[in-house]
Parts: structure tokens; sequence; C-alpha cells
């Protein structure tokens, strides 16, 4: 069981409250490991509403449904962060980096955590606090 904290993105969210996705019984098992709250970012919820949106009218309130009870909290507004996430935006530009993905990394080098629960290889090679490394869930 993974203690409290490890970084929460948009794919296994997605996956968790999409019983029609590929992803939905591992996105299971990956949350039943973990011990919440997860730790994200406005930007991975913003997107994860909107994927949702797609499958089901009702995707966006079960989103946020989680994060009211506690199964994840937003560890890192955008405010007070433009430097460091556009300086993330700009370093990883060439695989394509989301906004939300910029924000985790951020989110890590706050918190010191480099627990991730993502199906996104590209978090093999972001970096967080310059060169250190994550560890994918």
């Amino acid at each position: 069981m993974n203690p409290p904290g490890v970084l929460l993105d948009t794919g296994p969210l997605v996956a968790l409250l999409s019983r029609r996705d590929s992803q939905h019984a591992r996105a299971k098992e990956m949350f039943a490991a973990c011990t919440p709250p997860l730790r994200t970012c406005e930007a991975v919820i913003a997107e994860a509403c909107f994927l949702l949106r797609m499958v089901s009218p009702e995707g966006p309130a079960e989103v946020i449904a989680l994060g009211r009870r506690d199964v994840y909290q937003i560890a890192m507004p955008l405010a007070g962060h433009y430097v460091e996430v556009e300086a993330l935006l700009r370093k990883y530009r060439k695989q394509g980096v989301s906004l939300a993905d910029a924000c985790l990394i951020r989110c890590a080098e706050l918190h010191q955590e480099p627990r991730v629960l993502t199906f996104d290889s590209d978090f093999r090679v972001y970096r967080w606090a310059r060169h250190k490394a994550f560890r994918i869930l």
C-alpha cells in the first residue's frame, strides 16, 4: 500500500471512472494500492472532466465528487508557479508536454514526491528537481 501523496495524472482518473475504458480494471487496482488523498493539479482535473464529458454527461460531476470525497486534493494551484511551469513547458516541448504534466512535475518538486499514478510513458523522461526520476506506479 502506497502512503498518501502519490501524484495523480489524467489517464488513470479517466479510466477509473469509465467502465468502457480498456484500462479500467488496471486503474481500479492502481487506486486500490494507494492511500488517499492523491495529489494532483487543476489541469489534470480539467483534462479528466473534458475527456469524461465525451463518455457521459455525468462524467465531470463524477470527477469532482472524487475530490469532495478526498480521493484527491489539488496540491498545487497554477497561480504562483507560472515561471516554473513555463520553464518546464519549454524544457519538454519536444516531448509534447501538456500543461497537466508540467504542473505535476512542479507538484513533485514542491512536495518532494516521486511517485506518480500515470499511463503516460513520458514520465520516464521527465525529471523533477532537474535530475530526479519519477517512480511510475
